[in-house]
């Protein structure tokens, strides 16, 4: 099994590239079902869920081409209602092809999505704003049909602003006869993203007070489009200069995505400075210990919950963390644990009591975001430590080793 051997106890330093967001460039990709026209869609990440949703929408008969950091999607064979399992099996985003498909095609027949294991995330959501939109909704076993001769726009109030519910709905709605009206709806910049990108497609759709207003129309065309930059991963390697006592500076990101993630660094002691489209952080001391809670956006991304818990466990004192998204989001901290950290979790809080040190371990990537703060920690720990299960890794960070390298980090990429 492939696996990372990583020896820590060095400060990262320099300059890293930030690539674009998977979590835009998978809905981005998911909308070109809305047309049969071209949509060519730029700063595209090689990343493993990049590949699954790029075969998914292949399985539904779309030519599909990649160059580079450009992906091309254009019509080719007759769409087709439903993707092969084994695509939309693996993640939770491929998920999104259900409304496009039934706006399209007026029926769908779509697995139930996999992913990663971080809490029950049901698609009610999905599924009650499609029936508010007119569609009927057979749940099976193991699938859902969705069948609506023509989805109609309604007035739809989301009892959390779910990104994944808002990006579903607000796609379908697009070819929808009338204007719908998502409340409460998710606006994390790649929901925003998303809707710049249906913008570019001749769709109608605004922000406006806290709901996205969409006027359906009969068609949408093709066009182009830039993926933002991917804050995950820029907030990932911010923290990993803090838990190395670095000075790491991420470039080619939009610092207002960044915001509290900002706040939360500085309130742990680390000195920031900001440029137009860079950000650099400095930490030359033990962090401070601080209180967070995770929260939609703008509040702290409960992606960023696990690498932020590592930095922790180094902390001048205790802090706490608590979990509002996901339930099972701190399987990882036993891991962390045999580093030495000391983390009581009690449901959805972990309390974290600082030490001084981390030692070197051996651990698997239960996760994506999981097995970056895994990394994070090795790189600040004594010794030698091996993390495999790298597909999980692999679903979110583009190129972590050379990366990494090239901020002085020793690490490799072991067959």
């Amino acid at each position: 099994m492939e696996h990372f051997v990583i020896r820590g106890g060095r400060p990262l330093s320099g300059m890293i590239p930030i690539s674009g967001a998977k979590n835009a460039a998978l809905p981005a990709c998911v909308a070109s079902l809305l047309t049969d026209e071209q949509v060519i869609i730029d700063h595209v990440p090689h990343l493993r869920d990049v590949s699954t949703i790029l075969s998914t929408i292949s399985s539904l008969g779309k030519r599909v081409v990649r160059d580079e950091e450009s992906v091309s999607i254009a019509g080719g064979e007759d769409l087709r209602c439903q993707p092969q399992a084994l695509f939309v099996e693996q993640m939770r985003a491929s998920f999104l092809v259900l409304g496009p498909l039934v706006a399209r095609l007026g029926r769908a027949i779509v697995p139930l999505p996999g992913g990663c294991q971080i809490g029950a995330r049901p698609v009610d959501l999905h599924l009650s704003g499609l029936r508010s939109l007119g569609a009927q909704v057979t749940e099976g076993a193991n699938s859902v049909t969705v069948v609506a001769k023509r989805l109609r726009g309604a007035r739809i109030n989301l009892p959390f602003p779910s990104v994944g519910a808002t990006e579903q709905i607000a796609m379908s709605a697009c070819l929808a006869k009338g204007e719908t009206l998502i409340e409460n709806a998710a606006w994390e910049p790649e929901v925003m993203d998303l809707a710049d990108l249906l913008r570019r497609m001749g769709a109608e759709i605004e922000y406006r007070e806290g709901s996205l207003h969409i006027q359906g129309r009969p068609s949408l065309h093709g066009a182009r489009h830039l993926v933002i930059p991917d804050r995950m991963e820029a907030g990932t390697y911010l923290i990993a200069s803090a838990i190395t006592g670095g000075q790491v500076t991420v470039q080619g990101v939009v610092p207002e995505h960044l915001r509290s993630v900002l706040q939360i660094l500085s309130g742990t002691g680390c000195k920031i400075e900001e440029t137009d489209h860079a950000i650099k952080v400095t930490s030359d001391a033990r962090p401070r210990p601080i209180n967070t809670i995770t929260a939609p956006y703008p509040g702290f991304p409960t992606d960023l919950q696990p690498p932020l818990v590592a930095l922790l466990s180094l902390a001048d004192g205790t802090s706490t963390v608590e979990e509002k998204i996901f339930e099972h989001r701190f399987t990882y901290t036993s891991a962390l644990r045999e580093m030495g950290a000391q983390i009581e979790v009690n449901g959805r809080t972990a309390v974290i009591n600082g030490v001084s040190k981390l030692q070197a371990t051996s651990a698997s990537a239960p996760d994506i975001r999981a097995g970056a703060a895994l990394v994070l920690a090795a790189l600040a720990a004594d010794g030698e430590s091996t993390i495999d299960n790298l597909g999980q890794i692999d679903r979110g960070y583009e190129h972590m080793v050379q990366k990494l390298r090239g901020l002085g980090g020793q690490i490799e990429r072991i067959s």
